[in-house]
């Protein structure tokens, strides 16, 4: 310990210690450093954390806790307005220093701007440091033009120009504790878990933290990266990363991920496995173009990128939204994903895609009430990734899947959960239906539902609405809104 004024480490997104700009930077200096986590209910505003994302959120910050701990240091946790409670830590420590790693959200943008405003005006210094969030900040990848992309295709082939050396920044090996600790709340003072525990399956399933972070990279590398470009499809496998809530809570970066996979990579002679973790790391670029929109595009987390859609009349169903989110459609598929969702927090992937597809275009319910409910209930919620895939799935937003291609639940069960395992998990009482009904049970003859102890409209609803007709609705309403293409089957 030591007398001399500390430099506070403001953590928001980049829960690590590993390739982490501020804190390295703040290390550097030779002076004490603050490690300080404020949790502000009324920064984000109306995006301010969901039920899910804050349970993990609990974990999280008690992880890096104990991480701080390795290198003689502890996580001071405070509540309220942060440029209060900077300002406030600055003069009662006397630090003239505070670093934090930059976001991208426009609230986030529009707070870190008031922090260092008022610490100016205090002669206190916020230095933003880039990097560790992103690997390309979003505005310096344009097109010729010098315009932000709206098209993936030529945004990643831009960024694989740009690529910058793959460099992690190490973790400190010890920090220099401050001379004496301001007050600070416990991480159960936060409130971050519900009251009536819902969480319980969620809990189980996850663990979140830097460690674990890097234990499920080198796991999804040793054992599914190879069968990653089919696998990740089949919603029953454990064919995709799962890296997502770890990547949203900055429990791990974009770096790192990167520099895992290329030195996998590198250490195989397959073909076949380095076609694979190339179309992983697409996903990544993926990523990063969802904040190169959000970025130049802040009015996306609530309207289309495509004018048009708002013209589009969407319904107002607060019964079927009720359905849809409580997995009581009628549709094998769609259920089983939202049941999913609701239990443990994440959703595969390609489900996502049917789930939202039939919100948006069986349902005619508008793509910001799905952003909303999975904002809610999604572990790895992050307002760019939601933002631009829902106006992806809706057919509004950057490169978007035509509005005109319409997922059809039934033969996408067929399709990617032919046997219905996925199905059987989560809708249980769908079990006992043969494998060649479970995924439209509407379609079994009644003895073979009667002999599975089925009996549709109690024990599974009938469908909320035909899936050919709510097709064709959508198309009909599209085509009022100057949609000239013509329609495809999805």
């Amino acid at each position: 310990m030591t007398n001399t004024p500390p430099v506070i480490v403001w953590f928001r997104q980049d829960l690590r210690l590993g390739d982490n700009p501020a804190l390295s930077a703040a290390a550097k200096t030779g002076s004490p450093v603050l490690p300080v986590y404020i949790w502000d209910t009324d920064a984000a505003g109306e995006w301010a954390m969901g039920g899910a994302a804050r349970v993990w959120l609990h974990g999280s910050l008690q992880a890096l806790d104990a991480q701080l701990a390795s290198v003689s240091s502890k996580l001071l946790l405070q509540a309220g307005k942060t440029a209060e409670i900077l300002l406030q830590l600055a003069q009662d420590t006397g630090a003239r220093q505070i670093h934090c790693n930059a976001r991208y959200e426009p609230w986030a943008l529009s707070q870190e701007q008031q922090v260092k405003s008022v610490l100016a005006e205090a002669g206190v210094t916020l230095s933003r440091h880039t990097g560790g969030t992103l690997l390309w900040e979003p505005e310096s990848v344009a097109t010729q033009q010098g315009k932000p992309y709206q098209v993936f295709t030529p945004y990643f082939n831009r960024c694989l120009s740009l690529l910058p050396e793959i460099h992690p920044l190490p973790a400190p090996v010890q920090l220099i504790a401050p001379a004496q600790w301001p007050d600070a709340l416990t991480v159960e003072a936060l409130r971050l878990l519900p009251t009536i525990p819902w969480d319980a399956e969620m809990r189980a399933l996850w663990k979140p933290g830097e460690v674990a972070a890097m234990q499920r990279v080198q796991t999804f590398l040793q054992e599914a990266v190879a069968g990653y470009p089919q696998a990740r499809d089949i919603p029953s496998q454990r064919g995709t990363s799962r890296f997502s809530p770890h990547l949203a809570h900055g429990e791990i970066s974009p770096r790192q991920i990167w520099q895992a996979v290329e030195v996998f990579s590198s250490g195989t002679s397959g073909s076949s496995v380095k076609s694979a973790t190339a179309t992983f790391l697409r996903e990544i670029v993926w990523r990063e173009f969802a904040y190169h929109v959000l970025f130049h595009f802040p009015h996306t987390t609530n309207q289309p990128l495509k004018e048009k859609f708002r013209h589009l009349p969407w319904a107002e169903n607060a019964d079927w939204l009720k359905r849809w989110g409580q997995g009581q459609t009628g549709y094998p598929l769609v259920d089983a994903g939202m049941r999913q969702l609701w239990r443990t927090g994440w959703m595969h992937n390609r489900v996502r895609m049917v789930v939202g597809s039939f919100l948006t275009k069986d349902l005619l319910i508008p793509w910001q009430d799905g952003a909303r409910w999975f904002w809610d209930t999604l572990v790895d919620a992050d307002l760019a990734i939601n933002s631009m895939n829902w106006q992806w799935v809706a057919g509004c937003g950057a490169d978007a899947q035509p509005f005109f291609r319409i997922f059809n639940p039934v033969s996408q069960s067929e399709k990617f959960d032919p046997a219905g395992a996925y199905i059987r998990q989560w809708v249980p009482e769908l079990a006992p239906i043969e494998s060649s009904t479970i995924h439209a049970p509407w379609q079994a003859k009644p003895l073979h539902l009667q002999l599975a102890g089925m009996q549709l409209g109690e024990t599974y609803p009938h469908p909320i609405v035909d899936h050919a007709e709510a097709r064709s609705k959508a198309l009909m309403l599209y085509k009022q809104i100057g949609e000239s293409s013509s329609p495809t089957a999805g």
